[in-house]
Order: structure tokens, then sequence, then C-alpha cells
């Protein structure tokens, strides 16, 4: 999730890999990963104990009959839902502040240690579970009914799983790149609704727990990598004096990926450190040469990208008040790209539609500003209230006689979309819902 998932932002440097891109596209198989993480995650050792417990207050057993066991099964995952949607929302809405703290090395250094830590739990250094006396007090939360298999879903989301703390801790740092509260919401129910998955079927069936064994420590060590690679990418991007390590070249992409491939085979994701010390060695090597794959490929994929904006800038303006007044004298239509180099989707808009040659030739006739957000400019300030702005990326599309249309691009769009926006900005307030659709800009 997050991008494991540029420019000098960590996590928009991270929006290299494969999956970020699929979250920063809003794609529907983006959300088919959150809910495939989120299965994943409840598929982890120590969230096993805890599902006897939840079951028995209102599984099959309690209920009077399946279509109870159904309802009560449903509320309880809703609860946990709820409850991760919640955190989704509050780290989107907090997101500007988050990214803006991400230009300091020491705040990248010490969200990759905690990264590193979690991986090393997932590795088995170290356990994350409740005490016992904890989960037996668990049993008793909610009460029976309805109302209680909800509120007893709420608890659950948060404590009744540490297992996921890494994960979601993880996804939740995605969100806060995003700034949007509506997509924070869908890709954590989505994801809450993976976790919760196993839950609801064990709560409506006599389906017996299937047995641990190294499938699940399989699991974990993905989970586990995972991790090590985020910390690494945060790291990466914490000495910016590293960059002209990665090489903007095909092959050196290449490279990384089948030294990642070669971690595998190793066994980063099936050895063990409880093993033979040879045994830990060689997956001690097979995690290093996947994380390190991972990272270069990230770095290398971040060089592409700045030597091609090298190659064909953009001509964007930076002065608000300037560019309007320039595009009231002239007659012309503005776009205002509201965006961060730690925004994660913003760097995405910039692959997916400002670089392209077709949406680069109609924004000719456009006045075009960039407004800046990557650090603490009282001019950026004033321009992102004045907007309204609530994350970025924010695009906003004002026609020819100072109209700004209704539909903001809210999300890293493709070029196509942007296109058929910049097309119709100069007759969308007409045809809208008249020219009070529309806000009058100057």
């Amino acid at each position: 999730m997050p991008d494991l998932l540029g420019s000098s932002g960590a996590t928009g440097a991270s929006s290299d890999l494969g999956l970020a891109r699929l979250l920063a596209q809003g794609s529907v198989l983006a959300f088919a990963i959150a809910f495939a993480g989120g299965v994943l995650t409840s598929l982890t050792p120590c969230v096993y104990p805890l599902i006897p417990i939840t079951v028995s207050v209102f599984g099959a057993r309690k209920a009077a009959g399946r279509r109870q066991a159904v309802a009560l099964s449903a509320l309880y995952v809703l609860g946990i839902a709820a409850m991760y949607s919640a955190l989704g929302v509050g780290a989107a809405l907090t997101g500007k502040a988050f990214g803006s703290a991400t230009q300091s090395p020491w705040v990248l250094g010490a969200v990759a240690l905690v990264f590193a830590a979690m991986a090393a739990s997932m590795f088995g250094a170290f356990e994350l579970q409740l005490p016992g006396a904890w989960q037996a007090r668990l049993s008793q939360v909610g009460g029976a009914g309805y109302a209680g298999a909800f509120a007893m879903g709420l608890v659950a989301g948060v404590i009744a799983a540490p297992c996921t703390g890494p994960v979601l801790a993880a996804a939740l740092t995605y969100v806060a790149t995003r700034g949007s509260a509506l997509y924070g919401f869908g890709i954590m129910f989505t994801y809450a609704l993976g976790v919760g998955l196993l839950f609801f079927v064990l709560g409506v069936s006599s389906i017996s727990l299937p047995k641990s064994g190294a499938w699940m420590d399989a699991v974990k060590s993905a989970f586990g990598v995972a991790l090590l690679a985020a910390a690494g990418i945060f790291l990466k991007d914490a000495f910016p004096a590293l960059k002209p390590l990665f090489l903007a070249t095909r092959g050196a992409a290449l490279a990384a990926a089948a030294a990642a491939g070669l971690g595998v085979l190793l066994g980063a994701l099936s050895g063990s450190f409880h093993a033979p010390p040879a045994e830990r060695l060689t997956k001690a090597l097979g995690v290093a040469l996947v994380v390190l794959g991972v990272v270069y490929a990230a770095g290398a994929g971040n060089a592409r990208r700045a030597a091609a904006e090298a190659r064909a800038p953009f001509p964007w303006e930076h002065d608000e008040p300037a560019a309007l007044a320039r595009a009231r004298a002239e007659g012309r239509p503005v776009i205002i790209d509201f965006w961060a180099d730690w925004c994660a989707a913003c760097q995405e808009l910039d692959h997916l539609a400002w670089a392209d040659p077709r949406v680069r030739e109609e924004a000719k006739r456009f006045v075009t500003l960039k407004v800046d957000g990557s650090t603490d400019d009282p001019a950026f300030e004033a321009a992102y209230k004045k907007y309204a702005v609530v994350g970025m990326p924010t695009v906003v599309l004002i026609d020819g006689k100072g109209r700004e249309l209704p539909d903001r691009v809210t999300a890293a769009i493709g070029a196509e979309q942007m296109l058929s926006k910049l097309r119709g900005v100069d007759q969308a307030c007409g045809r809208a819902a008249g020219p009070l659709a529309c806000v009058a800009r100057w």
C-alpha cells in the first residue's frame, strides 16, 4: 500500500512502484489490491487467537439462525470498516501537514525507523500481541444483539488485531499523501472489508480454522519485506546526495528487478530466521537483495522522470496574481494546479497527464499556473484558502470570462480525461446548470 508505492518528496518518490500507480489512479484494481491486502493481513498469526473469541460472541453458535448470523457478522465487519474508514478520512484531512513534515530528513528517518521495527516484528524478532487478560476482556465488549456486534467491531478494528498495525500505518501514510477524504474513506473501507472477510466467513459457518504453518510465515515475510522496502524508500529521499547513484536507464531497472527475483529465490519470502545459521544467512541475503532491488527501481524511475521533465519542461507560471491578471487582460482560460513534491498523486498527474504531448498542445491556449505547497509559503496558504482547496492534487479550471468550472480534478487522471476537460472549458459553464454553476474568479 504506501507506495510501496518523482521528486524529492518521500511518499511522492515511492509512487514509482506499480502498486502506487494503480492507487494514485483510483482504479478498480487499486481497490481490489487494497481488499486483498486486508485479507492477507487477517491471516497473520497473532490475529488467530482473537478469532474464536469474536466468533463466539456473534457467530452461528449464538445466533438464532443463519440469517441472524449473517446480519451479526456483517455488522461486526462494518464496525471494523467504520473505524478504519474514520482513520482514513483523518489521515487524508491532515495530509498537508504530514506531507510538509516529510521534507525534514529527521522525520523521514524516524518514519523509516518505525517501518524497519515493524518489519522486524514480521520476521519474528518480537511479537505484537494482546495480553491474555485483554483478549478475555474483549469478549465482554458490546453486549448482545446487533448494536453489540457493531460496537465490538469498532473496538476490534484498532485494538483486537495488533498485527494489522504495520500494514495499517503504511496504508494511512499513503492516504495522507493523497489529501482526499473520499479517497481515504474508500481505500480504508475496502481494506477493512478484506480484514473482516475471515471473521465474516467464520461467523456464518462452521468452517474450522486452517492450521498454521509455513504459509503463514510466508505472509509475514512478505509484509516484512514490503515494510523494509518502504523504509528504504523513505531513507533514500532523506539523503538527496544519493540521487546520482540512481541511473535513468531501463537497464538499471531491469538489474534491480533481477536482484529482487534472485532474493526471492534465496528465500526472502520462504526462509526462516529461526532456522539453522546457514538458512538464516541465506534468507537475510535474499531479503537484502529484494529490498535493494525495489528501492533502486524506485530511484531509477525518479531519475527517468526527472530527465524527461528536463527535456520538455511544462511552461508553468508560479505567481497567482500575475497569472490571473494576464489571463484577464488577454481573455484566456486558466489552469491552476495545486501541487507539492511530497504528494504521490501529484507526481502521478504530472506523469499521466501533463507529460502527454496532446495535453501540452491543448494547454497552450491557457495561462498555466502551478501553486507549489512543498514549503510553508504564505502565498500558497492564501491561494489554498481562496480556492477552498481541501487536498492535493487539485486542478482548478477557469474559463476565458473568469468563471471557475465546478468540476475540479482531484485525482491522478489520465491524458484522455484531462484532454476532454480542457477542451470543454469555454463551453462547460453555459452548458451545465447555467452561469450560476460557475464561480466568478475575476
